[in-house]
């Protein structure tokens, strides 16, 4: 056992395991709350990036290109220190610049994936909920959305896993995160493998449980399942 503690002196690691616990809760919520700004920020792009109004289209056109073009850490810092104190509400934190830059970033790439999707609904689908007397909100609530979250999961799934581990970059304006939490031990003992592999096993965890969660929630069979089957 001398020669793992060497390597990875877990013992340690459970002393900070507080620290490492609120740095987890902490990247679940900003995570999460992008996430939700993310897709419904994004739903709006696809939807103007296909308007037929050269107005609507190439402004949002505009700002998807300006987006992926730049870095989330640079969108971050002229977010948290650029934007002026706003009336009624003041200087938005540095949370809340965090969860604000990893919506808007990932709306840009969450627009595109949508996009695909929308495009990838068969007309005849539309026509025949027109027929059945829908409206164009009915259409393409129950008819066209569904169909095109579904054809574009796995590519949702992706970029949902990029939004969690850009996350980390909230800690670059103070924001006591998960990385946050593996620096600080990293700063207090000189442990790097002790302070950064934890944070790196700590992602990998929840990305295999989302993973697990979506495909549940697809209705996909588990591998072993599928090997019994054949």
């Amino acid at each position: 056992m001398d020669w793992l503690i060497g390597f990875y002196n877990y013992r340690i690691v459970a002393e900070y395991l507080p620290q490492f616990l609120s740095g987890l809760a902490m990247t679940l919520q900003v995570s999460a709350t992008a996430l939700a700004i993310a897709l419904a920020f994004g739903t709006a792009i696809a939807l103007a990036r296909l308007s037929h109004r050269a107005w609507i289209a190439r402004p949002v056109t505009g700002y998807v290109e300006a987006v992926r073009a730049t870095p989330l850490l640079i969108q971050l810092y002229l977010l948290y220190f650029t934007v002026p104190p706003l009336p009624g509400v003041g200087r938005i934190t540095a949370l809340e610049a965090g969860i604000l830059a990893l919506g808007f970033n990932n709306a840009a790439y969450f627009g595109e994936i949508i996009r695909a999707g929308l495009q990838s609904v068969a007309r005849p689908q539309v026509e025949a909920a027109r027929a059945l007397a829908f409206s164009s909100w009915q259409s393409f609530r129950f008819v066209v959305l569904p169909q095109a979250i579904q054809n574009v999961m796995a590519p949702l799934i992706g970029q949902t896993a990029m939004l969690l581990k850009d996350s980390s970059v909230v800690s670059f304006v103070g924001v006591i995160e998960l990385t946050a939490a593996g620096a600080g031990l990293m700063n207090d003992r000189l442990l790097p493998n002790e302070g950064f592999l934890t944070v790196a096993m700590l992602y990998l965890a929840i990305y295999l449980i989302a993973l697990k969660l979506s495909d549940m929630a697809d209705g996909k069979p588990s591998k072993a399942r599928t090997e019994r089957q054949w």
